[in-house]
């Protein structure tokens, strides 16, 4: 049996999504909680105009949840400990014969971060996929669905810093991830990045994202993230990026086209360094919903998106809320494609409901 991953441009069945349920994630006060919930809910609220969202959410958080989400969003009741679907949630990969499965990666808290805890989002993967019906593909790899893209062609894009961390898979050669790459998810061929943007690689960071700094709209093209103000040390980043990329080939030994998004005109939080990222977004049936940060920079990228890919109405949330907790909207969902073996697996939809029911 080959699996295969496929592009996130494909048609999708849902989209999938977890409830911000404690911790940083909801912040020390009311009002970050607040912040937090609304942020969540209005990714779920731009998404569902496009196709159906799951939402998991713990069951004592289901009444809260509840006054934030719309209506047609569904639930699946289960425990969790943070909110980043992308990189806790399997993978969704199809076969040849239309049957629908899921990578169920390592999830360890983005290398045993101090700060991070995941006794109940390491079984997440599990979780979702048995929810949508799906054939759990197991994976003995510690990996996050933000530590990688594909054009769902072969081609994979990796970063040194977070599929060979220590913390991850020590030992581990880029030969054995490769390997462990074309099994799960059809990869044949790998483009690695030596590391990800510099406040994704301090300490509450993932170490190296690459969702943060390039996706791929359509086969053979390149969205990258480029700082173009010396000031911030992404300026000398995202020029090796760009170096690497353009001396890079596709799966079938086509150069990319690569299109440069700017980053935010803003520089800094008062914090650190921002990592704010148009890359990260999500691609959806007909749509796409991107982040937007109040920024000079943002109808410029947005129109760079809108052409990338023409014929997806886009829609942008204000994502300040979701960075300042740790990523963005692609960061806190996870595509399930449309498989036509799918129905016959589940009979009709995922285990969800209304979350009004």
């Amino acid at each position: 049996m080959t699996w295969r991953m496929p592009a996130e441009t494909d048609p999708h069945e849902r989209l999938w999504m977890a409830w911000p349920s404690g911790g940083y994630t909801l912040g020390d006060t009311d009002q970050e909680a607040h912040e937090a919930r609304a942020a969540w809910a209005a990714v779920a609220r731009a998404a569902v105009r496009y196709e159906p969202v799951t939402m998991v959410v713990r069951p004592e958080d289901r009444g809260i949840a509840a006054a934030y989400l719309d209506s047609r969003v569904g639930v699946v009741e289960a425990a969790l400990d943070d909110a980043w679907m992308r990189d806790m949630g399997p993978s969704f990969v199809t076969d040849d014969g239309g049957r629908l499965g899921a990578v169920d990666w390592v999830f360890n808290g983005w290398g045993q971060q101090s700060w991070a805890s995941w006794e109940h989002d390491s079984a997440i993967g599990r979780t979702v996929a048995e929810a949508a019906g799906a054939e759990v593909v197991a994976s003995r790899l510690v990996n996050e669905g933000g530590g990688f893209q594909t054009d769902g062609l072969g081609t994979v894009l990796l970063t040194e810093s977070v599929q060979l961390d220590p913390d991850r898979n020590p030992g581990l050669s880029k030969a054995d991830v490769e390997a462990e790459f074309a099994r799960t998810i059809g990869a044949s061929h790998a483009v690695w990045l030596p590391r990800g943007l510099t406040r994704d690689s301090k300490e509450y960071g993932t170490r190296g994202h690459v969702d943060l700094v390039a996706a791929i709209p359509s086969p053979g093209t390149l969205l990258v993230h480029v700082q173009y103000n010396p000031e911030h040390p992404d300026y000398e980043v995202s020029g090796e990026y760009l170096e690497l990329f353009h001396a890079s080939r596709t799966a079938d030994g086509k150069p990319w086209t690569i299109i440069e998004v700017p980053a935010p005109h803003t520089l800094h939080d008062g914090e650190d360094w921002v990592d704010w990222s148009y890359i990260n977004h999500v691609a959806l049936n007909g749509g796409l919903v991107a982040c937007s940060f109040a920024d000079p920079h943002d109808e410029k990228a947005l129109r760079i998106l809108a052409d990338a890919y023409r014929g997806r109405h886009v829609s942008a949330v204000d994502a300040r809320v979701l960075f300042s907790r740790g990523g963005g909207i692609h960061c806190v969902t996870q595509q399930q494609p449309l498989a036509s073996g799918i129905h016959r697996i589940t009979q009709q939809q995922p285990k969800a409901r209304p979350i009004g029911a």
